[in-house]
């Protein structure tokens, strides 16, 4: 009963958020926002030439994208891709002509497109979005970090994009669908006790980690109606290494493994022929997964979360998804957010499915 009334109280979160009112203008042209740091940016018009950077940007790019005005507005961005994947190349005609800037780009680099408006993360305020301000460059701040930052992030994108019935539109499609679940998930006494670890064998090194309780793969695993069993650890603000003793110490019911550099099923793989592994309840029980994903893991804080959380839902209560068609749930996401057809899908996202998908 205590998981189901948290769900009930994150709704009214979220609901909040997706219909929060932004401030009027007060010219036909002018556009007052209110950015995700609770700033007032006023723009004399609206912007034709918007520049995304910053740290793994391609999940607020992604965010960007739902918007039709996405592909004509954007001028410039960072890197948007994760490995060798870019979604926003796929699905973007003018992509080739858009400048492509350094991850560590500064104000000069950023001045010189002459950029009308910046979009950043809130936590670039200081280091990359100050310097910009300073020059006279508007920046607006967004999160899309937490489901309940979804809906208002999208109304900010909104105004931007000046396509408040899109922002609408996509806040409803995130809302029915979480809505869903967490009626079905609600319904469930028991929440088992989930361990999610994302693997890194960088420069040859393996290594688990597991998130912060704020992150996304933390609330994922608490709104598919399970329980994220390293949380209660009181680890630190980003991902935190643990040991194989850990692990078995904590004897998850089921056992999640993410990868970004690689399929997350050969990982599932090899692990499985590990005896340290093979001694672990989860995976005598057949309980260790593959965390799914197409271009991009979905246990991030992307747009296609969604498809995590609808996932991990029918992986931990599959008795209350028994029609659960993963294939089908991940093409009407393409469809209603990108208005991408039944041929694209089978031919440009299909065949990038990885981890435990058909």
């Amino acid at each position: 009963m205590k998981r189901f009334t948290f769900h009930l109280i994150f709704m009214a979160i979220f609901l909040g958020a997706c219909a929060a009112p932004q401030a009027d203008s007060t010219t036909p042209d002018r556009i007052v926002i209110i950015d995700a740091l609770e700033r007032q940016v006023t723009l004399p018009a609206a912007p034709q030439r918007i520049v995304i950077t910053g740290k793994a940007l391609f999940m607020i790019a992604d965010a960007a994208y739902i918007f039709p005005a996405a592909a004509d507005r954007i001028i410039g961005l960072g890197d948007a891709g994760q490995g060798a994947n870019n979604f926003i190349a796929l699905i973007d005609p003018q992509y080739e002509a858009k400048a492509v800037l350094a991850g560590d780009a500064g104000a000069e680099q950023i001045a010189a497109l002459q950029p009308d408006l910046v979009i950043l993360k809130s936590y670039l305020a200081e280091t990359i979005g100050q310097p910009i301000e300073e020059i006279g460059i508007p920046v607006v701040y967004v999160d899309f970090e937490t489901p309940e930052q979804y809906g208002r992030d999208l109304a900010i994108f909104g105004q931007v994009f000046q396509d408040s019935a899109r922002a609408a539109e996509a806040a409803a499609f995130y809302r029915d669908k979480t809505t869903q679940i967490q009626q079905v998930v609600g319904e469930n006494a028991a929440a088992p006790r989930v361990l999610m670890l994302y693997y890194n064998d960088k420069d040859g090194n393996v290594a688990f980690n597991v998130s912060p309780a704020a992150w996304i793969q933390s609330r994922m695993v608490e709104m598919a109606g399970g329980t994220p069993i390293w949380t209660e650890a009181n680890l630190g603000g980003s991902w935190t290494q643990i040991s194989l003793e850990q692990i078995a110490a904590w004897d998850a019911d089921q056992i999640f493994i993410i990868a970004y550099r690689q399929d997350p099923t050969e990982v599932v793989a090899t692990l499985k022929t590990d005896p340290n592994w093979q001694a672990l309840r989860a995976v005598q029980q057949e309980q260790l997964h593959a965390f799914p994903g197409d271009l991009y893991s979905w246990d991030q804080a992307d747009p296609r979360w969604l498809l995590g959380l609808t996932w991990l839902a029918g992986q931990l209560h599959q008795e209350s998804f028994p029609d659960l068609d993963i294939s089908a749930e991940a093409q009407q996401f393409y469809q209603n957010l990108y208005g991408l057809d039944t041929a694209f899908f089978e031919t440009h996202i299909r065949p990038t499915f990885m981890g435990d998908l058909p």
